[in-house]
């Protein structure tokens, strides 16, 4: 087995370091697991659980490519990150198109937890972290005319929040494309030292 020397040895081992922010990460989305939720979130948690699979899975595809100099290893790793970044391109676009639709959507499950009686604690917890009462029919009680509906409240939230996902997505897919750029780097090297043995 060839190995890699100099600055490549660097990133190599760089690869190797990424692997346990990856086990973290991925198993951090399993915490929503053991948290009591609704039964509409359950969807969301088995997507969490199934990100968070598919992150471990590609960690371990740097990690061991980057250990064992393996180019197939690390050609899958540059694989599934770019696959990975071409979905999460094409849910970013999905969600800047379709933003009314969306803050439709989450406005009608406000509506349709507000018309409840069992849902106090989770309309209170909108309300709160909103600063907001009622809905456009049912509007605030005559003392708190100052606070505006949840549904203007939830539609607000979205647009001044949108600038953060934003950033926060720009910094994910820089991540994404550094760790591209290494593994491609490390396997045309471990391809070089190969071919000069």
């Amino acid at each position: 087995m060839g190995k890699v020397e100099g600055g490549m040895k660097c990133v190599k081992y760089l690869l190797f370091v990424i692997f346990p922010h990856h086990c973290l990460l991925s198993n951090c989305v399993f915490v929503p697991c053991w948290l009591p939720a609704p039964d509409t979130f359950f969807i969301g948690v088995y997507i969490l659980i199934g990100a968070g699979s598919l992150v471990m899975l590609v960690g371990f595809f740097g990690c061991c490519g980057a250990v064992r100099e393996s180019q197939c290893l690390l050609g899958s790793f540059f694989a599934c990150l770019l696959i990975i970044f071409g979905a999460e391109v094409a849910a970013g676009v999905f969600g800047f198109l379709n933003k009314d639709k969306i803050i439709e959507d989450v406005q009608s499950y406000y509506r349709s937890i507000y018309n409840e009686s069992s849902n106090g604690t989770l309309i209170s917890s909108y309300q709160n972290i909103l600063n907001c009462c009622g809905t456009k029919a049912n509007p605030c009680p005559d003392q708190e005319q100052d606070r505006k509906d949840c549904e203007t409240g939830i539609k607000d939230f979205f647009n001044s929040k949108l600038y953060i996902i934003g950033y926060v997505g720009i910094g994910i897919a820089g991540v994404m494309i550094i760790g591209m750029i290494f593994s491609m780097v490390l396997c045309c090297a471990i391809r070089n030292t190969r071919e000069v043995i």
